[in-house]
């Protein structure tokens, strides 16, 4: 099997060209994804193009949490609630490393948007739809005990709380997870290749697209039977390829988090807290930092890099420094962040957080299907959704069946563990000892990589690249080799996470990051120097506080 790295672009591309798919999906995000995976454990062949890097725009872009819906209750999409909740525990089963249960702390504050009685009343409707678990079904406190687990909020305000679970996650890992698990069931995935143009037959049937390779410039055509629309915020971009559908399905909703350092906000736990204008916002301690979000506004600007206001800024960390109003956050304490586009259905009229997270899909004449808006915990449903509307068509066209969704039952990538996790770990902590690495690192390495961390140690073998530590060298090395990274960007932000949560880290070992890459993949100058402003960029936002 071709190793799943840039490297071998050609032969990827090779494939795209000379073969034909049953199936092409445009976009790489985590509905992409799952599309692939469960179009190939139906026995499709199936191939996936995005234009930018996997899980580039939403898909690594959210809270970062696989969610039980409790939020989706404000709104009585009581179905949605059940629904989000089975799926929670089937992604928790797949993929237990990258689906940690996180308790979070539910102040009840005066004159707040939850009372006690509906506090009550709320979680325990939560817990039955969704199906949550004994262990981790909610606990109704009172203000001194909710004050004793976390001192730094107001002690003049609380007035009780509650304890429930949702379970963290790394949204770009997730959807990487999913892609590889389709790639070693033949499935064929490629970054960097944006959809140009839809092919059609006679009848003007959609017949495959043109592609263009933003690496190279080649432009070819992918024959395929079906294809489908799942670029997110693009929806309506890609659908106007078709020429088949004019009205604008979706509306862009923009969520902003900010990072600080763990010590300036030192929780306990996870806290969802009510902020003045009626919204709910989370502060999340995360490998030594908290992140706070997330900011709900309309959002017509540029999709590729949206933009993170002085607004949203000073929106996070004034409805910080209210429920925690000894923690006395700056501007200037802002340390990194992200901001992603959410792809709402259209309903007008309704403001940013009123509108539904339900999906959609829309079919059309040329055989175009298009699926919209969704969240990430259902993104196997969506999937389900597309792929059993193509086994209709397969059954009306040909008289076979491609059988059911079978992806409930289908470990993940990383997530193929047949012990405990805790005995994974411990014995991944040994190896990692016998390289020179400490528990920590390779508690984090392990808490990325899964079940494939004694692959990302093995790097070890090479030694440490020349400027950078045994820890990032041996992942890097590993991204490179078999998860199909193609700049500094791709490593930082979507494989790792650092760029988030390790900045330090990055401004250290980029430039001899880079200059590794530019020796593996053989850029010229100004690639290489790309790559370097590329990070730069995503940093100066929070240099000073901007």
């Amino acid at each position: 099997m071709i190793s799943f790295s840039n490297k071998n672009r050609n032969l990827f591309k090779d494939r795209l060209v000379n073969e034909k798919f049953d199936l092409l999906i445009i976009g790489g995000g985590v509905t992409g994804a799952g599309i692939l995976l469960d179009a190939q454990t139906r026995g499709l062949k199936a191939a996936l193009i995005e234009m930018q890097d996997f899980a580039q725009g939403t898909s690594s872009r959210s809270t970062k949490l696989i969610h039980g819906g409790l939020r989706y209750l404000k709104q009585f999409e009581l179905a949605l609630v059940a629904e989000v909740g089975k799926e929670r525990a089937i992604v928790h089963k797949n993929a237990p490393h990258l689906t940690i249960a996180e308790k979070m702390l539910l102040p009840l504050t005066e004159k707040g948007s939850i009372g006690k009685l509906g506090a009550r009343i709320g979680l325990w409707l939560y817990d039955f739809l969704a199906g949550v678990k004994k262990g981790e079904r909610r606990i109704m406190l009172s203000a001194d005990e909710v004050l004793k687990r976390e001192p730094l909020l107001d002690k003049t305000k609380t007035i009780g709380g509650a304890l429930y679970y949702e379970y963290r996650t790394d949204d770009a890992r997730l959807t990487f997870e999913i892609i590889k698990e389709a790639v070693l069931r033949e499935g064929l995935a490629l970054n960097y290749l944006k959809a140009e143009e839809m092919l059609f037959n006679n009848e003007r049937k959609i017949v495959g697209v043109k592609a263009k390779d933003l690496i190279t410039g080649d432009l070819f055509s992918i024959n395929a039977d079906y294809v489908i629309n799942a670029t997110g915020p693009w929806v309506d971009e890609t659908d106007a390829l078709d020429r088949s559908s004019k009205k604008s399905k979706i509306i862009h909703t923009k969520g902003v988090h900010i990072v600080i350092d763990h010590k300036k906000l030192p929780i306990g736990q996870s806290v969802y807290f009510d902020v003045p204008d009626g919204r709910m916002v989370f502060a999340i301690p995360r490998e030594g930092k908290t992140y706070i979000g997330t900011t709900d506004t309309f959002y017509t600007g540029d999709m590729i890099n949206p933009e993170i206001s002085l607004e949203d800024q000073e929106y996070l960390i004034n409805a910080t420094n209210q429920i925690f109003p000894n923690s006395n956050l700056k501007l200037s304490d802002i340390e990194s962040g992200w901001a992603g586009l959410r792809p709402l259905v259209r309903e007008e009229g309704k403001s940013p957080s009123a509108i539904s997270r339900k999906d959609e899909v829309f079919e059309y004449e040329s055989g175009l299907i298009t699926i919209a808006g969704g969240k990430l915990t259902g993104y196997r449903k969506m999937a389900e959704k597309v792929i059993d509307i193509i086994r209709k068509r397969i059954k009306a066209n040909k008289s076979t069946d491609i059988g059911q969704c079978q992806t409930g039952a289908i470990q993940l990538a990383g997530g193929k563990f047949s012990e405990s996790l805790e005995r994974v770990l411990a014995n991944c902590i040994k190896e990692g000892e016998k390289i020179g690495l400490s528990s920590k690192e390779t508690e984090k390495i392990f808490f990325r990589f899964g079940s494939n961390t004694e692959r990302v140690l093995k790097y070890a073998q090479r030694g440490a690249l020349d400027g950078i530590s045994l820890y990032w060298s041996i992942q890097l090395q590993y991204c490179l080799e078999e998860e199909m990274i193609a700049g500094a960007e791709d490593f930082f932000v979507r494989r790792t996470g650092a760029l988030y949560f390790d900045i330090s880290e990055v401004r250290k070992y980029k430039e001899a990051v880079v200059y590794h890459m530019s020796n593996y993949f053989q850029w010229p100058e100004n690639v290489k120097l790309s790559n370097l402003k590329s990070v730069d960029n995503l940093m100066l936002n929070f240099q000073s506080g901007k």
